[in-house]
């Protein structure tokens, strides 16, 4: 059930943490886009925080993506457009957001869940977590999480992960510059990550907020970019290519 789904909020010593669960690796359904939306928008106005960290919880993936829960119940195009700005609406609201995001990947990471990690501003993974873009496979195409992977490792790459839907592997990843490092294992990752944010929790929020604007300069138009991204995703969802996809992972669900 997609109910099982959660997201949980800590905040502590000027750091914020959010966390997100879902029990099939971590999907992300529609409450959950909009519910971790909503905490980035209020933590970008906390006085309080200077800081805020993204992680999910489990063994398996970091993110597998959006919900195909969700993706299979799609009927229409305005359905299909509202799905997909699901994920427009989270990756600006990180971008605006004036607090340093940094993002804690302990394993692998799949479509919107790549899109997700590049929108963080510092990302920080275990050697397991590699990436891969798949929309491509489902008749779709990264559209709307394409920007901030583009941002991140530049067209080129992202042309390649786009086209032949491979995994890539987190040294791959970090070579790109899509993480900032890489650790063996997940007790390893935690101690960077608790070190930088505890490091950043102590410096100028003035500071830091001016930094953030300066990394994403040039995004401004992103508002009107991502929704039409979304128009076009919402279009090809109903082609006749994915509705025989969808349907044939329906079926292998049910046997």
């Amino acid at each position: 059930m997609e109910e099982q789904g959660t997201i949980t909020i800590t905040k502590k010593n000027k750091i914020a943490t959010i966390e997100f669960y879902h029990p099939k690796s971590n999907s992300l359904p529609s409450y959950m886009l909009k519910e971790m939306k909503e905490n980035f928008e209020k933590f970008s106005v906390d006085p309080e925080i200077n800081v805020i960290i993204l992680r999910s919880r489990g063994d398996k993936a970091f993110c597998a993506g959006a919900s195909f829960d969700e993706l299979l119940k799609i009927e229409n195009y305005e359905q299909g457009k509202e799905f997909f700005m699901g994920f427009a609406r989270l990756i600006n609201s990180m971008r605006k957001c004036k607090k340093i995001i940094i993002g804690r990947i302990h394993n692998k990471v799949v479509g919107g869940g790549v899109g997700l990690v590049a929108s963080t501003d510092y990302a920080l993974a275990t050697t397991k977590a590699s990436l891969r873009l798949s929309e491509l496979a489902l008749g779709l195409g990264p559209f709307v999480v394409g920007p901030p992977i583009e941002r991140k490792i530049g067209i080129e790459k992202f042309e390649t992960m786009a086209l032949d839907c491979e995994w890539r592997l987190a040294e791959w990843a970090k070579e790109s510059g899509f993480y900032h490092d890489v650790y063996e294992t997940e007790e390893e990752l935690d101690k960077a990550v608790t070190a930088l944010a505890e490091s950043l929790a102590s410096r100028s929020p003035d500071a830091l907020e001016s930094l953030k604007k300066i990394f994403w300069e040039n995004t401004e138009h992103w508002d009107e970019l991502l929704e039409e991204r979304a128009e076009n995703s919402g279009r090809l969802v109903l082609s006749d290519y994915t509705r025989k996809f969808l349907e044939d992972f329906k079926n292998k669900k049910k046997n």
